[in-house]
């Protein structure tokens, strides 16, 4: 066992953070493809996490996370060597390893986090395979097949992305024109009273985060991770009409599931597969709140009710149009 694990890295490293990116995706996707400019986004930061080394160790941060390092300090144990060469030279072991090596390890302890047990997972299905082939590496395929099968265990344990609210949660009162309009001024309330003063999309925050080392983009994601939820909670108090019930609802626990993506972007230097799954959650809201609005809208003009721009309530309903205006 111990020739088995000193060597497990060799054939497993090149390929993993591409098979990380492809099981992320896989792993939280229940609805349809984003569209084509985000998804080349979102590929784009996935490679940057997977291969960020902040301590130019040879150590990606995500595999400084699995093995117990420090991805800002190049020798974390102080061998007189950087983190990757301890690591190819069997000196350091994935923290799942040391588990299987030594209960009292100092470095077995988990700490909590998907990539942890998905490391765990892996490695022990890892070092099994090899074992039984006799310590001889395994291929790529049979290393993608653990890979699938270890996020499928994890997928078994964890939820991601599930609904926060259910119809019992919503107040429901009245419908027609009249209560449409009043609804539309006080949703507008809700929103005006949250709305940051300098909006920037999330991804890019992420983006400066992660490829230009912008700190401060780690408070603001959390602070638009918290507006969301002040959304949410501005729009559970009010009574909603009939008519927009459904997607009343859809919209609430897509605010929901925005903030915690907003909150998990913020863990990507500690927690970088959650982060990965956060990425598929931030399009699921995107597409959600297009098909909600889009859907409000067309209730309100079935109904008769028209709000012109600037007037109460119009903001709220006209999202769409007014979007699709700024984008022409």
């Amino acid at each position: 066992m111990g020739k088995i694990i000193e060597h497990w890295r060799i054939p497993v490293a090149t390929l993993f953070s591409a098979v990380l990116i492809i099981c992320a995706y896989i792993f939280a996707r229940n609805v349809g493809s984003p569209p084509s400019v985000q998804a080349s986004e979102e590929t784009i930061l996935l490679q940057a996490i997977a291969t960020k080394d902040s301590d130019n160790d040879g150590l990606s941060d995500w595999e400084e996370t699995l093995y117990g390092t420090d991805a800002h300090k190049s020798d974390s144990f102080n061998l007189g060597m950087t983190d990757g060469e301890a690591v190819a030279k069997g000196f350091v072991v994935p923290k799942a390893v040391a588990n299987i090596q030594s209960a009292t390890s100092t470095m077995a302890t988990a700490d909590g986090t998907l990539t942890s047990a998905f490391a765990q997972d892996f490695f022990t299905l890892y070092l099994a395979a090899k074992q039984a082939n006799g310590g001889v590496d395994l291929t790529g395929d049979q290393t993608n097949m653990l890979v699938n099968q270890a996020m499928e265990q994890l997928s078994k344990t964890t939820l991601i992305a599930a609904d926060s609210k259910t119809l019992a949660d919503i107040k429901v009162f009245g419908s027609g024109p009249d209560t449409l309009r009043v609804f539309a001024i006080e949703a507008e309330k809700v929103f005006q009273k949250h709305m940051s003063t300098t909006v920037i999309n999330e991804i890019q925050l992420l983006k400066n985060a992660v490829m230009n080392g912008d700190a401060e983009a780690f408070d603001r994601l959390a602070s638009t991770a918290q507006i969301y939820r002040h959304y949410a909670s501005g729009l559970m108090d009010l009574p909603v009409p009939q008519e927009l019930v459904k997607d009343y609802l859809a919209l609430i626990n897509a605010m929901l599931m925005r903030s915690e993506a907003d909150d998990n972007f913020t863990k990507v230097n500690t927690d970088p597969l959650t982060t990965m799954l956060a990425l598929e959650q931030f399009s699921q809201t995107e597409s959600t709140f297009w098909d909600v609005f889009s859907n409000i809208s067309a209730i309100y003009v079935s109904s008769g009710v028209v709000l012109r721009n600037g007037t109460p309530g119009a903001s709220f309903v006209n999202v769409i149009a007014n979007s699709k205006e700024t984008t022409i």
